[in-house]
């Protein structure tokens, strides 16, 4: 299978011929359909974060399960599924708690490779995904199936900006209904945060950012109000004229 390799950190990605290991126990094997390019991954490959070359990045994707290993239960092939980033054993302390993000459970993928180039070197699982590639090997609880008529390249966002966005304004916020939001940065991030406050029942919500374009896209997320800081000086006075001078309740500052 072809794949986009980082053998040398902020050099060229080298989109080559790979090879790929079959699923071991449970673990699954998905023939990828998109791909998005997350920030996340140009700090990788620019060896922004403590990772290990050669390296395979791509994180945000979506795809059709093909081969399951041993003990699957939660797909089969044949299946449209989101890949994501985040591994859960769903048995230890924190998964039982309701804090899967802190799983202490033990994959073999935390220490081996299912990739190789032509040489046999073995290559790294980038944020625990590797989806710069044609095919991904990951843990069953790295897929979430979605209805087959979903298009995939957009399921592919659920894997990170949208649960990224949404989820930290309903999960680690908990905005409150009728509570003001202001989002710094309308990224694939921030325009999620303002799907989330959407959902919470937030207002008003106030995006901020330094592109009239970008604030054109914001409103059609659901932001009632947009503010352009390159234009204008007077910013936090702007939030607190759109707040009744009780300034923000709740700010959320996102890669832009």
């Amino acid at each position: 299978m072809k794949a986009a390799v980082c053998y040398e950190f902020g050099k060229p990605l080298v989109v080559e011929d790979i090879e790929i290991d079959s699923p071991h126990k449970g673990e699954v094997k998905v023939h990828l359909v998109a791909v998005a390019i997350c920030r996340s991954d140009i700090h990788l490959v620019k060896g922004e974060w403590d990772s290990r070359t050669p390296i395979v990045g791509g994180h945000e994707a979506a795809g059709i399960v093909e081969e399951v290993g041993e003990g699957v239960t939660l797909t089969k092939p044949g299946d449209a599924v989101v890949v994501s980033p985040l591994r859960s054993c769903g048995r230890c302390f924190y998964c039982a708690t309701g804090s899967p993000h802190m799983c202490e459970g033990q994959f073999a993928l935390n220490t081996e490779s299912r990739l190789h180039n032509m040489s046999g070197e073995p290559l790294q699982h980038g944020l625990r995904t590797a989806a710069f590639a044609e095919y991904v090997i990951v843990d069953q609880s790295q897929v979430v199936k979605v209805v087959n008529k979903m298009p995939l390249d957009r399921a592919a966002l659920l894997a990170c900006s949208v649960i990224t966005g949404v989820g930290a304004v309903l999960n680690t916020a908990k905005v409150k209904p009728g509570s003001n939001v202001v989002v710094i940065g309308i990224g694939g991030v921030g325009l999620n945060v303002i799907q989330g406050a959407v959902l919470c029942g937030a207002y008003p919500i106030i995006a901020i950012d330094l592109l009239d374009n970008k604030l054109k896209v914001a409103q059609t997320f659901g932001a009632t109000h947009t503010l352009n800081a390159e234009k204008s000086k007077a910013v936090v006075d702007m939030v607190k004229a759109l707040t009744s001078n009780r300034g923000a309740d709740y700010v959320f500052v996102t890669a832009a």
